[in-house]
């Protein structure tokens, strides 16, 4: 293997993933199985499928049940990941939810669940998961951010302020915690097949509009942020901090 092969080799560490259940969160735990990583799977519905996916690879995979709409199992993530491997070397804040509404008729409701779990609860499991990173003089934390961290969108004002405010929050980290030896970063999915698109994917004319803007002429595969995510988490990131990178199909582009 050559030496930059070894930049992106995970054997030996110790990955925390939210929303591992499916999709996006699934694809990364994946990917970081087969790039060596033990794998802490964290969300609110089975997560089964991802386990024996993760186990194929040959690596470990330990569920935390979860719900973070609220901050009370935020520390004990941390916590159990140690217990259970002995460390913990890499963050994925992947969980998210969307409420559509036009912006005229959305509730204090969807607003407040979207924020709280999309940006409130990765914050502060970023800080949670930092303070153990900072002690031992490194680590790698990788928001899931979105196209709405660069755009407005329709119909998704919480979303789009959560999004918008991941990137802020990523750039923040990164300038407070880059000398500490913490990587913060991004990954900021285009449109994707996933549970929070199907809405999009089943409304014809939107769907249609979507396509004739992606130069690649399709949605994307969840399998395909695995690169990216395992770039982010290894040692070939290293001088690599603050970044929102986005995996999307050349969107932005057009």
């Amino acid at each position: 293997m050559s030496n930059v092969a070894n930049a992106f080799d995970l054997t030996g560490r110790v990955a925390v993933v939210t929303g591992a259940n499916t999709g996006i969160g699934q694809a990364i735990a994946v990917a970081f199985a087969e790039a060596g990583a033990s794998v802490v799977g964290v969300g609110r519905s089975s997560m089964e499928e991802t386990r024996s996916l993760v186990e194929a690879t040959g690596r470990q995979f330990h569920t935390v049940t979860a719900d973070l709409s609220s901050l009370e199992p935020v520390k004990g993530i941390v916590s159990e990941a140690i217990e259970k491997f002995g460390g913990l070397d890499i963050l994925v804040n992947n969980a998210g939810i969307i409420r559509r509404a036009d912006a005229v008729d959305f509730t204090e409701e969807d607003w407040d669940a979207v924020i709280d779990t999309n940006l409130k609860t990765a914050f502060f499991l970023s800080q949670a998961a930092g303070r153990y990173m900072i002690g031992q003089g490194r680590g790698k934390i990788i928001n899931i951010a979105s196209m709405l961290s660069f755009q407005g969108g329709i119909r998704i004002p919480s979303y789009t302020a959560s999004k918008s405010g991941l990137a802020g929050i990523t750039r923040l980290l990164a300038c407070e915690w880059a000398v500490k030896g913490v990587n913060v970063n991004a990954i900021a999915p285009g449109y994707f097949v996933t549970n929070n698109t199907t809405a999009l994917r089943e409304e014809p004319d939107r769907s249609a509009s979507i396509l004739s803007r992606i130069p690649a002429g399709r949605w994307g595969s969840p399998s395909e942020l695995g690169g990216a995510a395992v770039f982010l988490a290894s040692s070939a990131s290293d001088y690599v901090h603050g970044t929102v990178i986005p995996v999307d199909g050349g969107w932005l582009a057009r």
